[in-house]
């Protein structure tokens, strides 16, 4: 294993990502909610915390996604209308003197969601929206022909879902180490576009441990898999080999995707709701859409049979804007 902080310097050099975040985010502990879950410890990842303008697991991606662009760039991407990679991305693009084109599909609306498109719309500079997923495609072209009258485009994948992306979580991954004194049981995430499993993988790869990786499926099968989750980190690991910083990564077994999506993407879940409102009794508020279906999981106990757990907590857009959690 090489050393966390000297690797994570190696990559930061190598790859020149831009500053967006407060690293590393706090990693805390909450006894009270473990016991509430059946387990013997449980950590929460706070990724929600990763920057004051908005935070959430998104801005490692950005960091390597937005690096290198000239001001007045208008980088174009999709999502749905609650999507917090839209709003991210528009958020710290304007950071960057940067701006944002985003073709979107719509969503159940919750509290958040709601709050989150409206953000969108206010932050971006141009978004068109589909009338349904089948119409997607359709905008997301309109989007990048009109985004050429707003300046020099670049393409960002729905997600941030990107090699270059991926390698920013495998940063949130090498921080652990200086933040546990052994290896956790398992890390629990929620799986949409694959990208922040994919660098947990690599992540827990290059420290050498024998941690589990649970990505909880809540997006379509299609995009959320588990062939899509290693290919991601496979071009992650190539992208750095081509830099002079190779990394062992054999196809893991420790890999586990367990289906939380439920009636489809954006739809909550009575299993979600009801592990969304014990979280916030113990004050953690986790969105409908990832953070309460991958919770779920872990209140069962036949699916996560684990009992030192690492939470990965991505939702973090303000919190002026979060969800009730009544």
């Amino acid at each position: 294993m090489s050393d966390p902080e000297r690797l994570t310097g190696k990559i930061r050099a190598a790859l020149a990502p831009c500053s967006l975040g407060d690293w590393p985010t706090p990693l805390e502990r909450a006894p009270a909610l473990a016991m509430a879950a059946g387990v013997h410890a449980l950590w929460l990842k706070r990724e929600d915390r990763s920057a004051a303008p908005c935070g959430g697991n998104k801005v490692r991606g950005l960091e390597f996604l937005l690096a290198g662009a000239r001001a007045g760039t208008v980088f174009v991407t999709v999502g749905a209308t609650g999507s917090t990679h839209c709003l991210a991305t528009a958020v710290h693009a304007a950071r960057l003197s940067c701006a944002v084109a985003l073709a979107q599909f719509p969503q159940p609306e919750t509290d958040s969601s709601r709050a989150v498109a409206a953000a969108c719309a206010a932050h971006a500079a141009l978004v068109v929206r589909a009338q349904s997923p089948a119409g997607l495609p359709l905008a997301v072209l309109v989007a990048w022909r009109r985004a050429r009258r707003l300046g020099p485009r670049r393409w960002i994948p729905g997600g941030g879902a990107h090699p270059r992306a991926v390698i920013g979580h495998l940063l949130a991954t090498l921080e652990l180490a200086g933040q546990l004194a052994e290896p956790p049981d398992a890390i629990l995430a929620p799986l949409g576009t694959g990208g922040t499993v994919a660098g947990i993988l690599l992540g827990v790869a290059a420290l050498g441990w024998a941690t589990r990786v649970v990505g909880v499926r809540v997006a379509p099968q299609l995009v959320a898999n588990r062939w899509r989750t290693l290919w991601l980190a496979w071009r992650a690991r190539s992208l750095l080999a081509s830099r002079g910083i190779p990394l062992s990564f054999s196809p893991p077994r420790g890999l586990v995707v367990v289906d939380g999506l439920g009636e489809g993407y954006g739809h909550p879940t009575s299993r979600g709701e009801s592990a969304r409102r014990l979280a916030a009794d113990h004050g953690l508020i986790l969105d409908s859409t990832y953070g309460a279906k991958a919770f779920a999981v872990l209140l069962r106990r036949g699916t996560c049979d684990v009992q030192r757990v690492v939470f990965w907590h991505t939702f973090g857009v303000p919190a002026s804007i979060g969800e009730r959690t009544g």
